[in-house]
C-alpha cells in the first residue's frame, strides 16, 4: 500500500488519497478561537478542554514524527499544523485560566460571603421574632395573672363585706362598718412624749405601767409602795410562751407594755388632732394595753394591722378586735388595706365580741392573783435604858438669839423627759430634784433612762 505524495512546494493540505482538504487550514483556528471563547465565560469547562489538549497534543506529536519519517508529507504537513494549533490552544488556555481562577475565586468568597450575610440575617431575624414571642407570652402570662389575682382580690373582698353586712351585733366585724377611711396623714412632729403615759388616770396610787403588770401577770411580787411589780409570769399573747418578769435594769425589757394601737400609728390617722388631755387618756387607757414579749413587741414597732399581726394565730382575733374597740372609742381611722386587713381576720371568727372599755385598779383581797408584798426590812427593838438618877438643877442659860431663817429652796420639775436632757439631769433617781413618778416609766425609780 503506498501514499502518493504531494509536490515539494507545498500547497493545499490534502489527505493520503490525494484528496485536498483546505478546510484542515481553518479548524485549528477556529477551535482555538471557540476554546477561548468558553474558557472566558466557563472555568471550569475550560479546564476540562485543557486536559483533552494535554491528551491529544502528544498523540498528534507521535503521529506527525511516523508520518515525516516515512516521507508522507500530507499528513505530516497536517499533523504538524494540528500539533501546533494544539500547542497554541494549550498556551492560550493556561493564560486565560491562569487569569479565570483569581476571579472565579473572588466571586466564589463573594457569593460564600453573601450566602453566610444571608444565613445570618435570617438566624437574627429567626431570634429575635423568638424574643417577641417570648415578651408577648410573658406579658400575656403576666395580664392573666394580674387578671386573675384581681378577681381574686374581688372575690375576697365581695365575701368579707357580706361577712360584716351579716355580722351580729356587738361583735368586733359588725364594728368594722363604723370605721372611718381615709389615707395615713404624715408623721410630722410626732414625739412620744405627747402622750404623757404611764400616769395614775384612776387615782389608785399606781402608774398605769404597773397597773398593767398586775392584770397580765400573775404570781406577782410588789414592793413595799404596793405598786411597784417585782417578779411574776407572763403568758405572753404574741408568742404564746410564758417569761418569768423580774425587775432590774437588764431584765425590765423582757417583758414590755404595748399599746396595741401604736402611738406613732394613732398620731398618723387622727391623734394629731386631739387635746393634751385626749392623747394621755388614749396612751393610759387599759383597753388599750397589754404586757407582752418584749423583742415581739420591738419588731411591731408602729404597724397596723395590715402590716404586723402577732406570730400567735390564735390570739390574731383578739387583737385586731382590740384595734377595732380602740380606734372606734377615740375616732381615729383606718387605711383601706388596714380596714381589709382586720375584717379578713375577724371574717373567719365572726362571733368575736368587741371589747367594752375597762379600768385597771390596784389588786385588791378579792383578786385572784397571788399578790405577795416585798419583805420589809425589820430591826430588834432595843432594851429600855435604865432609868438614870435625876440631875440637879442648874441655872438656866441666857436664851440665844434665833438664827435667820435659811432661804426656801427652789422647787425643780420637769414638763418631760426633754427637759431632764435638756438640764443635763439624766437620768433622775428617786429623791433628786424634780424626780416625779411620770419620769420613771418602768418604776425602778430611775427616770429618763
Amino acid at each position: 500500500m503506498s501514499y502518493q505524495q504531494s509536490g515539494p512546494t507545498g500547497g493545499s493540505p490534502s489527505t493520503p488519497g490525494g484528496k485536498s482538504r483546505p478546510w484542515l487550514w481553518l479548524v485549528v483556528p477556529i477551535a482555538v478561537a471557540a476554546l477561548l471563547l468558553v474558557t472566558s465565560f466557563v472555568p471550569l469547562i475550560g479546564l476540562a478542554t485543557f486536559g483533552v489538549v494535554l491528551f491529544v497534543g502528544p498523540v498528534f506529536t507521535v503521529l506527525w514524527l511516523v508520518a515525516k519519517k516515512r516521507g508522507i508529507t500530507g499528513w505530516s504537513r497536517n499533523l504538524g499544523l494540528g500539533t501546533a494549533g494544539l500547542a497554541i490552544a494549550g498556551v492560550v488556555l493556561i493564560s486565560g485560566l491562569g487569569a479565570q481562577v483569581p476571579a472565579y475565586d473572588a466571586a466564589e468568597q463573594e457569593a460564600q460571603a453573601a450566602a453566610e450575610a444571608a444565613e445570618q440575617k435570617a438566624a437574627d431575624e429567626a431570634a429575635a421574632l423568638a424574643e417577641e414571642e417570648a415578651a408577648a407570652e410573658k406579658a400575656a402570662e403576666e395580664a392573666r395573672a394580674a387578671e386573675e389575682k384581681a378577681a381574686q382580690e374581688a372575690a375576697e373582698a365581695e365575701a368579707v363585706s357580706q361577712a360584716i353586712a351579716d355580722a351580729k351585733t356587738d361583735t368586733a366585724l359588725a364594728a368594722v362598718a363604723d370605721l372611718t377611711v381615709k389615707g395615713r396623714a404624715p408623721q410630722t412632729g410626732y414625739d412620744r412624749d405627747l402622750f404623757n403615759h404611764w400616769t395614775d388616770p384612776d387615782d389608785n396610787e399606781c402608774d398605769t405601767r404597773n397597773d398593767i403588770l398586775r392584770r397580765d401577770l400573775t404570781g406577782i411580787t410588789v414592793d413595799s409602795d404596793d405598786c411597784t411589780v417585782l417578779t411574776g409570769t407572763l403568758l405572753d399573747p404574741y408568742t404564746d410562751t410564758t417569761i418569768d418578769f423580774t425587775r432590774g435594769v437588764g431584765t425590765s425589757n423582757d417583758v414590755q407594755i404595748d399599746h396595741v394601737v401604736a402611738l406613732s400609728d394613732a398620731w398618723q390617722k387622727g391623734a394629731q388632732q386631739m387635746t393634751d388631755a385626749q392623747r394621755e387618756a388614749f396612751a393610759n387607757d387599759p383597753l388599750n394595753l397589754l404586757a407582752v414579749d418584749g423583742p415581739t413587741n420591738a419588731s411591731k414597732g408602729a404597724g397596723d394591722a395590715a402590716t404586723w399581726l402577732p406570730p400567735n394565730k390564735a390570739f390574731r382575733c383578739e387583737y385586731v378586735a382590740l384595734q377595732v374597740a380602740v380606734k372606734l372609742e377615740y375616732e381615729l381611722w383606718v387605711t383601706e388595706a388596714e380596714k381589709d386587713a382586720i375584717a379578713r381576720v375577724l371574717s373567719a371568727c365572726a362571733d368575736e365580741p368587741l371589747p367594752e372599755a375597762e379600768v385597771a385598779v390596784a389588786a385588791s383581797e378579792d383578786d385572784e392573783k397571788t399578790v405577795i408584798e416585798a419583805p420589809k426590812p425589820t430591826t430588834k427593838p432595843a432594851p429600855a435604858p435604865e432609868p438614870a438618877p435625876a440631875p440637879e438643877p442648874e441655872p438656866e442659860p441666857e436664851p440665844k438669839p434665833a438664827p435667820e431663817p435659811e432661804p426656801a429652796p427652789v422647787a425643780v420639775y420637769y414638763e418631760n423627759c426633754s427637759a431632764v436632757r435638756a438640764a443635763g439631769a439624766d437620768p433622775i433617781r428617786v429623791g433628786e430634784p424634780g424626780y416625779s413618778r411620770k419620769l420613771d416609766r418602768d418604776g425602778d425609780g430611775v427616770g429618763c433612762e
